[in-house]
């Protein structure tokens, strides 16, 4: 998969435009930081990242079973320590303790849980204009 995502910022402080595949999202950073805080930061778009995909990872999981289950929500917490995530789910439904348990194994199977435990090398250019 060769996923690729742009961000462009101007003169401005900090309004940032996301682009990914036709979808943008704006990130910013709080007033109280120097932003205008018309977005998420980055930091809150990436723990929001790891709580939808949380989310659709058991979704996708349940409904393949075809278990009953309504609805997951998916609460990330970053620590004041800045080093642990705390991410707390709530599935509805009718399902039993077994199923329960076995949605909270499959939480951490999520494409960006994987990427966060394990990440990956990371190679920043600078290019010039064309």
């Amino acid at each position: 998969m060769n996923e690729r995502v742009v961000a462009s910022i101007g003169r401005e402080a900090f309004p940032t435009l996301g682009r990914a595949r036709w979808h943008v999202v704006q990130t910013d950073e709080p007033r109280d930081e120097g932003g205008t805080d018309t977005g998420p930061t980055p930091m809150e778009l990436m723990l929001l990242s790891l709580a939808s995909c949380t989310a659709i990872t058991v979704k996708m999981y349940a409904d393949r079973k075809g278990w009953r289950l309504e609805d997951v929500h998916v609460s990330v917490r970053r620590a004041s320590d800045g080093t642990t995530l705390h991410v707390a789910m709530h599935a509805v439904g009718d399902l039993d303790e077994a199923q329960r348990a076995r949605l909270l194994e499959i939480a951490g199977k999520c494409p960006v849980h994987r990427m966060l435990h394990d990440p990956p090398k990371i190679e920043t250019e600078l290019v010039s204009e064309e």
